[in-house]
């Protein structure tokens, strides 16, 4: 990545990654409008071609909006480019006919603990914002969400309201994600897991496991739990 200020002959990848990285840090936010070419060449010392291939790969891989004479800005969703969607839990909630309603049990910003920073190869100086969310249906409720969020890559999740909003679809707004680890599993309540769900101790309930990664730094990991009886289906 660029640090600040000028690299002599800067590459475009250099460029595209320096253009990335501000975008994902929210020092260009969705809908800004983004330095035209010329200004970008000068700033990175480079020819304008160079700039141009390194913004033509931002649009291709669905960062950034180019239209002549109007300039290149961020998009306001970043174009999701895996093999499949992270599920939204309200929509499913919403395309059964139930009321969704959502909940933010907890939120702190904390040094990750040992397990977090081995699976996800976090630093030594790294922070992360554990949540730990409801979401109901029809008043009922449908899965407890214990999410972290790595703040190197995304400082701006610190400031987010997630009293309003769920981290899941805050995430899929802020960030895309390159590669992705998901698993599924039956598990048995723990008091914890009970409590929430509204489920005897030791009740068999379905749990997801999923992380998520932006080339090769960590986005989030997170475990959702389902109260028994809960079937998923999935297109592809």
């Amino acid at each position: 990545m660029i640090s600040a200020g000028r690299v002599l002959k800067a590459t475009y990848k250099d460029i595209k990654a320096d253009i990335l990285s501000k975008i994902l840090q929210g020092i260009w936010t969705p809908g800004s409008l983004l330095p035209n070419e010329v200004a970008l060449a000068e700033r990175y010392e480079c020819a304008r071609a160079t700039v141009n291939r390194a913004m033509r790969e931002l649009a291709e891989d669905g960062f950034i909006e180019r239209k002549r004479k109007a300039g290149s800005r961020v998009r306001l969703s970043p174009v999701r480019q895996a093999k499949f969607d992270i599920p939204i839990v309200r929509r499913e909630i919403e395309e059964h006919g139930a009321q969704y309603r959502y909940a933010l049990v907890q939120s702190e910003a904390c040094v990750p603990p040992d397990w977090l920073r081995a699976r996800l190869q976090l630093s030594n100086t790294a922070q992360v914002l554990h949540l730990t969310c409801m979401h109901y249906a029809d008043g009922a409720p449908y899965q407890l969400e214990d999410r972290w969020i790595n703040l190197t890559l995304l400082p701006q999740a610190r400031d987010a309201d997630f009293t309003t909003v769920g981290p899941n679809e805050w995430l899929v707004s802020q960030v895309p994600f390159s590669n992705a680890e998901i698993s599924f599993s039956a598990t048995a309540a723990d008091q914890t897991i009970a409590d929430h769900l509204g489920c005897p101790i030791d009740a068999p309930v379905f749990q997801v496991e999923r992380s998520t990664w932006w080339t090769d730094q960590a986005v989030t990991t997170v475990r959702l739990w389902h109260r028994p009886g809960h079937r998923m289906t999935t297109r592809y």
